[in-house]
């Protein structure tokens, strides 16, 4: 049994069961990753894939406590390389972070300034996209750390902690009559053409929702995909929109408002996520720290050596 065999099953599980894209994914060939499975397989004694003219459709029950086995297996296989890296250039290293347009532009700015002071040495990479979008890309090991709030499926093979929560303003053109209003409502908000978050994002929902809760119909004319975008149309006059109140920045938005509205909508929380077991390098514990002072060294690492919910269920 090898490593590399690991690898290769996880892989291809990874990429819904396709070992062409595996094969594309390793830089290696179709055939080979095939035989190699094959060889796992014979040493186990069974099929790790469900197989129907020769190809693959799904994962053995077995198969499903191989893939768990060998998913820790790759992880301590990386955390030993991340060991020797801390120990061979202390200070040097790189960290991915996966993250939503709203934290990026409006959240880790002031983060990555005081990590950058006291790490100069660390290559910082962005990855950005919705919350589920970079929850996957941690899961499949190509980002270390997602920054953003809930996500629209569940991951219970990670690790989500829960850092502070984001309330909720409505933002409109300066001068608009919602301005004025006496007391901010639901109704209120109502009469006027809404735009919010795609449906992607956990702040869409909980906003409908509660429209929903109140038996309040409501106009929305699109969502988009980050509050920029959004605060773009509203200022052309075309709407109102319903953002987390960190997206408004007084100084630049000029020619827009905001009234407070976390009386009327559900925050939203923000998480970091990462893989379980993982062994994380202290500039990725510092930046952690920095964005949730409550997430110290010793709750992260007691966090990351907690089964996982899947392990847990099973």
């Amino acid at each position: 049994m090898k490593l590399q065999q690991l690898r290769y099953i996880w892989e291809v599980h990874r990429h819904g069961n396709h070992i062409s894209a595996a094969a594309e994914a390793l830089h290696t060939s179709q055939p080979g990753i095939s035989k190699q499975i094959q060889l796992l397989e014979a040493e186990l004694g069974f099929e790790v894939f469900q197989r129907k003219r020769n190809r693959i459709v799904g994962v053995t029950d077995p198969g499903r406590e191989v893939l768990d086995i060998a998913q820790r297996m790759l992880a301590d296989a990386d955390n030993l390389k991340s060991v020797r890296e801390d120990f061979a250039a202390r200070d040097g290293g790189r960290l991915i972070l996966a993250t939503t347009h709203t934290q990026a532009r409006y959240v880790l700015p002031r983060v990555i300034e005081q990590f950058v002071r006291r790490w100069p040495t660390v290559r910082l990479g962005l990855r950005q996209g919705n919350p589920t979008q970079i929850c996957e890309l941690v899961e499949a090991g190509e980002a270390d750390i997602a920054v953003g709030t809930e996500t629209t499926r569940d991951f219970p093979n990670l690790v989500m902690l829960p850092c502070f929560e984001l309330s909720r303003s409505v933002i409109a053109k300066a001068g608009h009559p919602l301005l004025d209003a006496k007391r901010l409502t639901l109704k209120e908000i109502a009469k006027y053409p809404i735009i919010t978050y795609d449906p992607s994002f956990s702040g869409r929902w909980k906003v409908m929702n509660a429209f929903k809760q109140a038996g309040i119909e409501t106009n929305v004319i699109f969502g988009a995909m980050d509050a920029d975008v959004s605060k773009t149309y509203v200022e052309l006059g075309l709407g109102i929109a319903i953002l987390t109140t960190v997206a408004y920045d007084r100084t630049h938005d000029i020619n827009l408002r905001a009234r407070d509205a976390s009386h009327l909508f559900e925050p939203s929380t923000t998480f970091v996520t990462l893989r379980p077991n993982s062994y994380l390098r202290k500039y990725a514990l510092d930046f952690i720290s920095l964005l949730a002072p409550a997430l110290t060294p010793e709750v992260v690492r007691a966090a990351l050596r907690r089964p996982s919910r899947a392990a847990a269920a099973r």
